[in-house]
């Protein structure tokens, strides 16, 4: 009788990646990295293992909505900040420009402080972020640690700056500013108007 050739064994298919959650995945990464949290930090936050957030990282996993709704929390976002960036690969020009429809709202926690970046990703040395302050509003008594140097363009209303132990100071639309060094400081908006701010900020200091 003749003998059966050999079959080889197949293949099994490699695992499909799925281009989104490559995206999502990777605006976790930058985004914990700008909040200077580790996997380990965040892992402890959202109640999930290092491993499953280094896989969401990745792309790799099913990224399932509360989930990322938990970690969109954590890192003081909106959960359509996932979803609200073009993806690269079909609009070459978003890792380049932000269009004012795709910008993405950040510091969500902070009551009559309404801030978007303007950068089209965390991943460089540079962060621009346009923040309006409501009138009365600002950043509280605590203020904010600057990690690096940052500064600012008025573009409309009045900004009260406070820097370490100087100030307050008054800026007018037009007026800019340099923040040099670590440090704190606070803002407050005492006008009857929005007052509106284009911030830029090294690495990881928004």
């Amino acid at each position: 009788m003749p003998v059966a050739p050999n079959k080889k064994p197949r293949k099994s298919a490699p695992a499909q990646i799925d281009r989104p959650n490559v995206q999502i995945g990777r605006q976790i990464r930058d985004l914990r990295r700008s909040r200077g949290l580790t996997l380990s930090a965040l892992g402890r936050i959202v109640g999930r293992s290092v491993g499953h957030l280094s896989e969401l990282e990745r792309g790799g996993g099913r990224i399932r909505l509360d989930v990322l709704d938990s970690i969109s929390r954590a890192l003081d976002v909106s959960i359509s900040y996932f979803f609200s960036a073009p993806d690269p690969k079909e609009s070459p020009e978003s890792e380049i420009v932000v269009r004012k429809a795709h910008r993405r709202e950040i510091n969500l926690r902070q009551s009559g402080v309404h801030e978007q970046l303007l950068s089209p990703h965390l991943a460089g040395q540079l962060e621009m972020v346009l923040t309006t302050f409501s009138p009365g509003s600002g950043t509280g008594d605590g203020g904010r640690q600057r990690k690096g140097d940052e500064g600012g363009l008025v573009l409309s209303g009045v900004l009260e700056l406070k820097v370490d132990d100087h100030g307050p100071i008054v800026l007018e639309a037009g007026d800019s500013f340099q923040l040099t060094g670590n440090g704190r400081h606070w803002c407050h908006n005492p006008g009857p108007g929005d007052a509106v701010i284009v911030w830029s900020f090294s690495h990881g200091n928004f």
